[in-house]
């Protein structure tokens, strides 16, 4: 019960402390959930990352219910999910109070100017950590260049990309497995 609680408070901090959506979140999450109580390996923190992008639902709820699903079950799914959303609540119910008297002041608009920055800079944190375990070969250097500039570029929606990737890695790396088990 005490982990559980310890994991709803780490989703409620960084669900009250990052702006620009779960990209922005994914390293905090990891910083947490890996590094620091090492409740996850990197490995399936990735799978974890590439599973919440491929349902539907924001990227922080759903890695974080899976979290919690994964180290305490159906409660501990239900606790990281509202540590994560709580702290939105909240917020947009004190938003919706008083922003919208407060919104065109020079301080606040000033404020949101300088958090933009931060959250480019979070979401490029992430990129930079999920990328690190990639192994570092041509294919992957191909495909990720390949995915940038088809999604930039020719507007392919992301959920065509996801399918399209997964069936060209069972393509590209179905004997692979095989491969590792029969030595």
């Amino acid at each position: 019960m005490k982990a559980m609680l310890k994991m709803f408070f780490i989703f409620f901090k960084i669900g009250a402390f990052t702006l620009g959506g779960g990209y922005a979140m994914i390293p905090l999450i990891e910083e947490e959930i890996v590094a620091k109580n090492k409740w996850i390996e990197t490995e399936e923190f990735i799978d974890i990352i590439a599973l919440s992008q491929t349902i539907p639902g924001a990227l922080a709820i759903n890695s974080s219910t899976y979290i919690g699903y994964r180290l305490f079950g159906f409660p501990g799914a239900v606790v990281g999910c509202l540590g994560t959303i709580m702290p939105s609540v909240i917020i947009i119910l004190l938003v919706a109070t008083f922003f919208i008297q407060f919104r065109s002041l020079p301080l606040i608009e000033s404020i949101f100017r300088g958090i933009r920055p931060a959250v480019v800079a979070l979401i490029l944190v992430a990129v930079m950590k999920l990328g690190k375990p990639l192994p570092k070969d041509t294919i992957n250097l191909v495909w990720v260049i390949g995915v940038a500039l088809t999604i930039t570029f020719l507007g392919v929606h992301p959920i065509l990309i996801i399918l399209m990737s997964g069936i060209a890695g069972y393509i590209l790396f179905k004997g692979e497995k095989n491969d590792e088990n029969t030595r």
